[in-house]
């Protein structure tokens, strides 16, 4: 019973942790402006050219670290704040999803497996809960096979979120080398991105661990 309330209570406080660094760490960061005054749209845009991207659309979506690239449309959106501004914490969040087009462009390996997953990984994630609400209010052996579906389709979410780890935090080592390599930032403002974008990754292992934990807790249910 305690295990069980564990990977139930430990990923949850985990998260929570993560989502208050990330928040504390970016509304710090907003505020520090870049020496050279380009916009987060201009950093994104500086760090593609660099690697010879020029089919890629830098686009404002509305809402706050929004930001994500779609590999799909080809397109890197940005929030409103980050798209505009030119803070430490906005060139940072602007580096690392230029860093994904360039993980695109190159073909890393792991972007290339965490792009297959997606639509398992939809399916499992919209069927995974009614599985295992099915299961815990149907006995017998059916109730059985619909908890036992469930953790298969969190074990499809856990590896997910287990390949984006690399996809992410390769991103970010991209985005600290280019932002300094073209002269964007000096060394001495990359604190404040690197507290910013490992802020960042926190949130994506805290994620794997609520997905980990959910999937123990399951397994243990079953056994």
């Amino acid at each position: 019973m305690m295990m069980l309330l564990a990977l139930f209570i430990i990923p949850m406080l985990f998260g929570l942790y993560a989502q208050a660094r990330i928040r504390s760490a970016y509304a710090k960061n907003v505020r520090i402006p870049s020496r050279g005054r380009i916009t987060g749209a201009e950093a994104a845009e500086a760090v593609m050219r660099s690697a010879g991207i020029n089919n890629v659309e830098v686009v404002r979506v509305p809402g706050q670290l929004t930001d994500h690239y779609d590999p799909m449309r080809r397109r890197l959106a940005l929030s409103e704040e980050n798209f505009h501004g030119t803070s430490l914490a906005a060139l940072g969040v602007a580096a690392h999803e230029a860093g994904h087009a360039i993980q695109h462009k190159v073909g890393y390996s792991m972007m290339k497996v965490r792009q297959t997953m997606v639509p398992a990984t939809q399916i499992a994630s919209g069927a995974s809960q009614i599985l295992i609400i099915g299961g815990i209010f149907l006995a017998g052996q059916l109730g059985y096979q619909l908890m036992f579906l469930g953790a298969i389709a969190l074990g499809i979410i856990c590896l997910f979120q287990f390949v984006t780890l690399p996809v992410e935090f390769d991103a970010s080592r991209r985005a600290k080398q280019q932002l300094v390599n073209l002269g964007i930032l000096d060394r001495d403002e990359m604190p404040g991105v690197n507290e910013t974008l490992n802020a960042a990754a926190l949130t994506y292992v805290a994620a794997f661990v609520a997905a980990l934990g959910s999937l123990l807790h399951i397994l243990l249910t079953l056994h």
